[in-house]
């Protein structure tokens, strides 16, 4: 009896755990930001399962848990390419940031093999950034705001036509490096400087014609400052004398002449007649003797006419 029930009780654990195992293999629990993917006896349901937890057949169904989060593939090799101009160009340290939309969950775990390794191969990344090259000039294909977007274009539809759209999206691309050739670099490097020099001689020049204009135009500023300096200086004394001139009346030209005047006669008037000379030292008490005006020279005597003894008689 007591063995039976040994048995019983052994029969009902081993049921139990067999029951719990089984449990436990048909809860599946689905993460957030993944899709599980139900499979069935090799049979891939088209219905992706959403986060949470869902059951399976044991030993019959299986679920794939499939990332959708932002995964980032880092491609380490030089890829070489070429400009527009067909100058050679690389490269490297080049990052993916790509993301499997949810609703394509299973339809990439049907058709892609190894999808985790291979869905955004370093083949494909590699060709759409050597295409995306060719459009650029050599001044743009190094300037990462204009490669890294136009590497994600060309990586998206190189993508879309694999897939088809909808099924993987890129978010971004980042390129650590891109440089050209060595020796383009040192072609680049002489030709920068030359430019620069030339670019510096321009401005060199510029400001030598920019001072001579300046200078230019200082003289002139003051030769017209010194012109208008001079017509303002001539005016004023053309007005002065215009004035002076309508005040000088006859009256006031004898003023002055009286004004002048020391209180002294002239010795000799000459008027327009030559002959008339008038000697003023008659009126002033000088004259050739020494004589004065008021001691006039005494008259020399006159001889009487008184006739002789014998002049009245006859012989």
């Amino acid at each position: 009896m007591k063995k039976n029930i040994g048995k019983t009780i052994a029969t009902i654990a081993v049921v139990v755990i067999l029951a719990a195992v089984v449990l436990i293999g048909a809860i599946v629990v689905v993460p957030t930001g993944y899709t599980g993917v139900r499979s069935t006896m090799g049979q891939i349901d088209a219905r992706g399962i959403s986060s949470g937890v869902t059951l399976k057949i044991p030993f019959v169904q299986s679920v794939e848990l499939v990332n959708n989060k932002q995964q980032d593939i880092t491609l380490n090799d030089k890829i070489w390419s070429e400009t527009s101009a067909r100058t050679a160009v690389y490269f490297e340290g080049v990052t993916i940031t790509y993301q499997i939309v949810p609703e394509k969950s299973a339809w990439i775990c049907a058709n892609v093999s190894n999808y985790r390794e291979s869905l955004v191969s370093s083949g494909l990344v590699a060709s759409a950034i050597k295409a995306s090259s060719k459009n650029l000039s050599d001044v743009d294909v190094t300037n990462r705001g204009i490669i890294e977007p136009a590497a994600v274009e060309y990586i998206q539809k190189a993508l879309d036509e694999k897939y088809g759209e909808g099924v993987v999206f890129i978010n971004r691309v980042v390129i650590n490096n891109a440089d050209f050739d060595e020796s383009y670099n040192l072609a680049i490097a002489e030709k920068q400087t030359a430019q620069l020099q030339a670019e510096k001689q321009a401005i060199e020049n510029q400001r030598n014609i920019d001072k001579a204009k300046a200078d230019a135009e200082v003289v002139k500023t003051q030769a017209e400052a010194e012109a208008e300096a001079a017509r303002i200086r001539a005016q004023g004394e053309a007005d002065a004398n215009a004035i002076l001139n309508a005040s000088l009346t006859q009256e006031v030209l004898e003023n002055k002449k009286l004004d002048r005047w020391n209180g002294q006669l002239p010795l000799v008037y000459g008027g327009t007649d030559s002959s008339l000379l008038l000697d003023i030292g008659d009126f002033t008490g000088s004259g050739e003797n020494g004589a004065t005006a008021s001691e006039p020279e005494a008259a020399p005597a006159q001889q009487e006419n008184t006739p002789t003894e014998n002049s009245g008689s006859a012989e």
